[in-house]
């Protein structure tokens, strides 16, 4: 090879390079240049539903493209995750992320590694979980309740969000301490398992705060909550842990995008989330739903989930809900 030629080479080699470079570089810069699907692992019209849908909205006027809410329900919220596993890293396919992605690894065998195959961009705020009965059931307190499922071991059935939710663990911590039986019936998120309490199918339902209007209505009663302390909504209402049973669960929850996202992507949809958290309309989906903002950036969100892992897998063990081999 001729020296001229040489020279060529090593041009064009360099050229090669700059060009696979400024396709990255460009995209991030231009991001976003078409709409965001953001999935809601939940049923349409339930409360994750509904903020899930504030926040879209809200992240819409921020970002100048359409945040697009795509529901994906069952599998106890997981539907979404699995989802972000098979999508490219480009920022275009997220995910409302649960407790449940630390958890669920350590109960049964899943499509995803929560350490590896996430990226977690921002959580956002948490839920208010408590246990309903209908407000003309026989169990008026949790003592009633109680004192039912002693004498009457697996007659008593609550619903859930699906196995392995907060608010089934919630549940199963509560029946474990205070010594009881109960029957646990799973669905695929708040608006069915509302339904079937209504419709006299379970005995309670465990959940987060969807079921809010029906408690102020009067449909529903609220036998506890499962907070460090009680709700500013219902200050009457007492809490798990005060009435003796060592229970306290909260979940914070976010978004995250495919592991391998740009860096420079993943901090334009953390600081446009956050931006939505002074959104007075997302503000209000909050207060309905009784949800704290709780921020946490995309590395504290990243180390929160790492430290869950470990928590959950210790909470999991305890109650006896591992994975069996």
């Amino acid at each position: 090879m001729t020296e001229f030629h040489r020279r060529q080479f090593l041009q064009a080699g360099s050229a090669a390079a700059a060009s696979l470079a400024l396709p990255a570089l460009a995209q991030a810069q231009n991001f976003p240049n078409r709409p965001i699907k953001l999935i809601c692992p939940w049923p349409a019209s339930g409360s994750s539903d509904m903020v899930m849908r504030a926040l879209a909205d809200s992240a819409t006027k921020v970002l100048g493209q359409q945040v697009i809410v795509e529901n994906k329900p069952g599998a106890s919220g997981m539907l979404g995750p699995n989802e972000l596993v098979k999508a490219a890293p480009d920022g275009y396919t997220l995910s409302q992320l649960t407790i449940g992605v630390a958890r669920l690894p350590h109960m049964q065998k899943m499509q995803f590694d929560p350490l590896r195959d996430f990226t977690y961009i921002a959580c956002l705020t948490g839920y208010t979980f408590g246990i309903v009965v209908k407000a003309d059931s026989p169990f008026k307190t949790v003592k009633d309740l109680v004192d039912y499922a002693k004498a009457n071991p697996g007659k008593f059935s609550y619903g859930s969000t699906g196995n392995g939710t907060t608010p089934h663990l919630a549940v199963e911590e509560f029946a474990s301490k205070a010594g009881i039986q109960l029957t646990h019936v799973p669905f695929k998120g708040s608006a069915d398992g509302l339904q079937a309490l209504l419709g006299g199918h379970i005995n309670a339902h465990s959940d987060a705060t969807g079921w809010a209007p029906h408690v102020d209505s009067g449909a529903l009663r609220l036998l506890a909550t499962y907070g460090s302390k009680r709700t500013k909504r219902w200050p009457k209402v007492p809490t798990l842990n005060e009435l003796g049973y060592d229970t306290v669960s909260d979940s914070p929850f976010g978004i995250g995008g495919p592991r391998g996202m740009d860096p420079a992507i993943v901090r334009k949809l953390q600081d446009a989330f956050k931006k939505t958290l002074s959104d007075p309309a997302v503000l209000a989906a909050f207060e309905k739903y009784d949800q704290p903002v709780i921020y946490m950036d995309s590395e504290a969100y990243t180390n929160f989930i790492l430290a869950s892992y470990v928590k959950e897998k210790r909470t999991i063990e305890r109650l006896g809900l591992g994975m069996k081999s």
